[in-house]
């Protein structure tokens, strides 16, 4: 029997997409030069804000692909993420909400690419988040613990979601 191929190993942490809302539209009506400075002004917002040892993952049009190897410090980055875009969005910079949806688990590595359950989970549950909001799953809630400084947890109940087979019980950060 052989080896299992040392890329596809599932590594535990936290996924989360991003998803800047009305994005579509957004480019229609302005063009895609404004909606190339949109996607600029969203890189640099990230890059200026995940913690050194968390990465994008990859970019999927004008949403992101995230990964954290620690819950606290992703819920903590998502917090700070979303009031770092609604100051751009006060400021002129970035005129769009963004939304969040975090999963923690065990993702599996495909060379940088991170694919498996837990990122479809992720990704359903960005699907659900009204603009400006971060949801987690319980999962992830769990994994960070309840010491995170400032940040509540709205329990939302268990959400049934587009090809997960288990309702998954969604918590919104305040």
């Amino acid at each position: 029997m052989s080896e299992p191929d040392s890329r596809l190993i599932g590594v535990e942490g936290v996924v989360a997409f991003t998803d800047l809302v009305g994005y579509t539209e957004y480019t229609a009506l302005r063009g895609d030069a404004e909606a190339l400075s949109l996607l600029a002004a969203q890189e640099r917002i990230v890059n200026d804000t995940l913690p050194s040892d968390s990465r994008v993952v990859k970019e999927l049009g004008d949403g992101l692909l995230l990964y954290f190897p620690d819950p606290g410090a992703a819920i903590a980055a998502g917090v700070l993420l979303l009031q770092r875009f609604e100051d751009a969005a006060d400021q002129g910079e970035l005129p769009l909400w963004i939304r969040m949806g975090m999963h923690w688990g065990r993702p599996t590595r495909r060379g940088e690419d991170l694919v498996g359950h837990d990122v479809n989970v992720a990704a359903r549950i960005v699907d659900v988040a009204a603009p400006g909001e971060l949801l987690c799953s319980n999962a992830a809630v769990d994994a960070a613990g309840v010491d995170l400084k400032g940040v509540e947890f709205v329990e939302l109940g268990p959400v049934v979601m587009k090809g997960i087979p288990q309702p998954i019980e969604l918590y919104r950060v305040e």
